[in-house]
């Protein structure tokens, strides 16, 4: 039969069992053809859970073409050897068996023979890849063997196999940073030719590879995957997204196409993905409400399906970026319901940053806090990793402080001094001291003196005031030093935008909850958020502003 027509066929048939009657129809084919026939069994027979009938490989027809395979290797083509191989792995037939180690020996006699084209290397390479472990000794001869071909002249296909082997031989300990270079050139010009799944292969490459220096290649792949995005599969997307997070790459066209992508996938997406997808929101404190809403109403209908580290990684963006979504109450119900029946399943310190999460936006976890501040789950905090360090002891001391101030009816137990701290240091707290020099200028010029405010003042109660103004019962500015005759004290929070969510007005859990603990702790706070000064241009409209802002009542 004429090969053109064959492929043709054999790409009509759907069912293993359409291809075994067809083979049988045959009554003779060249080693291309039986090893193509093998490569269209295994795309009907295997999903990303594994080989979907077992019973494919007892077949009579199929058996017959692996006896041909096993005891006549030496006479097959290149291609036919190498395809044969490859559907072969991709069935999961037992590499240690005799049909496996006759082609893997003929394939390795081959390559060092120098007999293999790049793309028979490529089809070697890939098949080698899907062992899961592959013989490293083989594919160094593979990488020797493709840099000896002109690297200019790679296709896609050849550029990406060379990446993913080099993942492998890296982790080995082996050096190949000059092929780098040259492969990452290389890639450049041809970034935009590349397929969702190139792309992404090459990214997750880059970041396995520590490619940090490769500025132009990463940016022209993130760059490129903006119009993927709707392509990818799940674990294409899971890829670039780690790619994104490892190279500090944002862009607000890929955020719109992930957001496209969300509200129109979410229903089909692995769980795995949508917490990849809210990692990235949060470690880039992008609060997309479409995402965020298609990711509650998605938690509200399949909370009962997911394990407790994906609950974790669906709810605490919520908290992190400070956001209730329009179906909050049934979210908070649902997420209520499951921690009553699992509670127990959950990783120590997964709860608490969850419980935390939940309190940064004032939804209270009463019922779970005196598991959370008893002996019994403190000593399992403190032995597993990473141990009560501050961040973790910071967490619980915000807990406590909550359920203090905004629950004064919580009657369960308290959390023991020992495991409170007196700073709060959370990574977004920081205050910009740029910023933050140019409100102290300004409150110099309105008060004319320095002792009349303190700056980054810390108080017994956890948190830290930027700046700290203390007035007496008639409203008039006492020096800081004064303790005595103290009727108000004013807390400035001088807001930069790493207190903020990016390109929002959208305050930070952290801070969020850090204003509303100090206002219940008797300050008057007062917020100086960066976007309501950044177009001050002098010491007069700062102190200006800053008389209106404090001293509304003595202005104008």
């Amino acid at each position: 039969m004429d090969e053109q027509f064959f492929y043709k066929k054999l790409n009509n048939l759907f069912t293993s069992k359409e291809i075994f009657d067809f083979l049988s129809s045959l009554e003779v084919m060249s080693d291309t053809m039986a090893s193509g026939a093998l490569q269209r069994i295994s795309e009907v027979e295997v999903d990303d859970a594994g080989l979907k009938n077992p019973g494919v490989l007892e077949n009579e027809v199929f058996r017959a073409l692996c006896f041909q395979f096993e005891f006549e290797s030496s006479k097959l083509s290149n291609a036919g050897l190498l395809n044969a191989l490859q559907a072969l792995i991709t069935l999961r037939i037992d590499p240690q068996s005799m049909l496996m180690a006759s082609l893997l020996s003929e394939s390795e006699e081959r390559l060092g023979k120098g007999q293999l084209t790049a793309g028979n290397l490529c089809t070697l390479g890939e098949s080698l890849l899907e062992l899961k472990s592959p013989s490293c000794a083989t594919l160094d001869q593979i990488m020797n063997h493709m840099q000896k071909k002109d690297i200019a002249k790679w296709s896609p296909r050849e550029i990406v196999m060379v990446y993913k082997i080099l993942q492998v031989t890296v982790r080995e300990g082996k050096q190949y940073q000059n092929l780098l270079n040259r492969l990452n050139s290389v890639t450049l010009p041809a970034v935009s030719h590349l397929s969702p799944n190139f792309a992404s292969v090459i990214l997750n490459s880059l970041v396995v590879l520590c490619q940090t220096q490769a500025v132009a290649l990463v940016t022209a792949l993130c760059k490129h995957s903006v119009k993927h995005v709707p392509h990818f599969t799940d674990y294409e997307l899971v890829n670039v997204l780690e790619a994104f997070l490892y190279f500090g790459h944002r862009d607000q066209i890929f955020t719109e196409a992930l957001e496209t992508h969300v509200t129109t996938s979410i229903l089909t997406m692995h769980p795995q993905t949508v917490c990849k997808i809210m990692q990235y929101c949060c470690k880039k404190t992008i609060l997309s409400k479409s995402i965020f809403d298609a990711v509650a109403e998605s938690f509200i209908s399949h909370a009962d399906r997911l394990t407790t580290d994906q609950i974790a990684g669906y709810i605490t963006p919520f908290g992190t970026l400070n956001y209730l979504p329009p179906s909050a109450s049934s979210l908070f119900r649902k997420l209520e319901t499951v921690l009553h029946t699992r509670h127990s399943h959950f990783h120590p310190h997964t709860l608490l940053n969850l419980l935390h999460s939940c309190v940064l936006i004032q939804r209270y976890p009463l019922n779970f806090l005196p598991k959370i501040f008893s002996p019994y789950f403190l000593q399992k905090l403190q032995a597993q990793p990473p141990g009560l360090n501050r961040v973790v002891t910071s967490q619980l001391t915000q807990l406590f402080l909550t359920v203090t101030l905004e629950c004064p009816f919580y009657e369960g137990p308290k959390l023991l001094p020992k495991y409170q701290v007196k700073a709060c240091p959370m990574p977004h707290s920081s205050c910009d001291v740029h910023l933050l020099k140019r409100v102290k200028t300004g409150l110099l010029y309105l008060l004319k003196k320095r002792i009349y405010f303190a700056s980054e003042v810390s108080t017994p109660y956890f948190y830290a005031v930027d700046i700290e103004i203390k007035l007496d019962e008639e409203g008039l500015v006492l020096p800081v030093a004064q303790c005595e005759e103290v009727h108000k004290r004013i807390a400035l929070c001088v807001d930069g935008q790493n207190r903020f969510c990016a390109n929002s007005h959208n305050l930070l859990g952290e801070e969020a909850i850090k204003q509303r603990h100090l206002q219940l702790l008797g300050y008057e706070v007062v917020q100086i958020p960066f976007f309501e000064i950044e177009s001050l241009e002098n010491c007069r409209q700062m102190a200006e502003y800053l008389h209106k802002k404090i001293f509304p009542r003595t202005y104008g």
